[in-house]
């Protein structure tokens, strides 16, 4: 074989091997991730946190995200402002994959309420600052696919 045959022919396999690995998550698809650390109700608005897949992502049969995937998402409502209080809501922004992070866009959001307990069963209503503690598990749903 020549020594341009060869590199052709490497080229070639390169190329392959790369496009077997490229895999497209479609839109709908459910990721269930826990957050690697606390989140307070009265973080600002934009704040980054960071989690990690709790299920493994699987494009028939075969995994494409493992479990542990590095997630990043960001806070996109709190109680920051008393006078304009909302719900703690998180929202899943990149992925991290082979090195590379990866924009996502997710459908809603995930909603953290602090509900007050033992009143008037009025539902809702939310009571002073909480935290989602370190480890908490949150579904969140992709609104455009994820290409690979």
């Amino acid at each position: 074989m020549t020594k341009k045959t060869f590199i052709i022919v490497a080229i070639v396999s390169c190329f392959g091997l790369a496009n077997s690995w490229a895999a497209t998550i479609p839109a709908g698809t459910t990721l269930v991730v826990r957050t690697l650390n606390s989140i307070h109700s009265t973080d600002r608005v934009g704040r980054t946190f960071t989690a990690q897949l709790d299920q493994e992502i699987a494009l028939n049969g075969k995994v494409v995200l493992p479990r542990g995937t590095k997630v990043l998402g960001k806070i996109e409502a709190s109680q920051v402002n008393p006078r304009n209080s909302q719900p703690l809501t998180l929202n899943i922004t990149d992925i991290s994959v082979n090195g590379r992070t990866i924009p996502i866009k997710t459908s809603g959001g995930f909603v953290i309420e602090n509900v007050a307990k033992g009143r008037a069963k009025v539902t809702g209503i939310t009571v002073g600052p909480y935290v989602a503690q370190h480890g908490t598990k949150m579904q969140f749903r992709l609104a455009q696919p994820v290409n690979l």
